[in-house]
């Protein structure tokens, strides 16, 4: 398995955008090829890149069931597995230097214990091919509880400057220790940080917390205006705000083995 880097944070916080910077900066940076996974419920990390999704492994998940319990055969005289391993092959959205997974959501009955095996099975399946896999997850840490990946070597915790969102990725971190993740690094990114400057209240919830604090991420007009125009992060300047700083953030990031 290549080198892998989870994204998490409460939802609000800008951690998505931020994902996607992330992978525009290392297939810049020459670091391919990456396969990106959207585990989030509330995908839209292809926005953020500029991609079109057809379907999810949700939507796939539901079109399996909806066979198995009507009865049908799968095309081709194809197994259930089979099919799956097909479909899910076909779920792969092609980018520039990565490949797109979205996890998206579970529309029927029951727990997504099933959805997230299918996922873990396509990620084994897939990582070897892959120098880089990066997990946007959601704020409960769903996917890697149930071991979506088994090895995390930089788990990147963002919030905003605000003292409730240091604390929910204060207990993000505890819930990562208390599941005994096997994860290498742990760091935190406070985003959207007015001006740039961290209020002292916060730094010293930070030290409370217990949290790693790599760089803060102003607040930038920029990214509001792109995303009220529906226009992709990924096409920001080089020297806008975000880039820049989360460039400079990264650059401390040894993600090397």
């Amino acid at each position: 398995m290549g080198y892998t880097i989870a994204v998490a944070g409460k939802g609000g916080t800008g951690k998505t955008s931020l994902t996607g910077l992330l992978i525009d900066y290392l297939v810049k940076g020459g670091e391919k090829p990456i396969l990106a996974v959207d585990a989030d419920a509330n995908a839209n990390l292809n926005e953020v890149l500029g991609e079109e999704v057809d379907f999810t492994i949700g939507e796939i998940r539901e079109e399996v069931s909806k066979r198995e319990n009507s009865g049908n055969s799968f095309p081709g005289g194809m197994t259930k597995a089979q099919y799956l391993k097909y479909r899910l092959n076909t779920a792969l959205v092609e980018g520039r230097g990565y490949d797109l997974l979205v996890m998206g959501r579970s529309e029927g009955q029951g727990c997504y214990c099933y959805v997230n095996g299918m996922l873990r099975e396509q990620i084994d399946s897939l990582s070897d091919s892959y120098k880089y896999l990066v997990i946007d997850n959601e704020a409960g840490m769903e996917h890697l509880s149930r071991k979506t990946t088994k090895h995390i070597d930089t788990l990147l915790l963002v919030s905003d400057s605000s003292k409730r969102g240091i604390q929910a990725v204060g207990r993000i971190n505890e819930l990562v220790k208390e599941l005994e993740l096997n994860v290498a690094n742990i760091y935190l990114i406070v985003n959207r940080v007015p001006n740039g400057l961290l209020k002292e209240d916060t730094i010293e919830e930070i030290k409370k917390q217990g949290l790693n604090l790599i760089g803060v991420v102003p607040m930038d007009q920029q990214v509001y205006e792109y995303d009220a125009q529906g226009i992709p992060l990924v096409n920001l300047p080089e020297d806008s705000v975000s880039k820049q700083a989360l460039k400079n953030i990264l650059s401390k990031v040894n993600f090397n083995k």
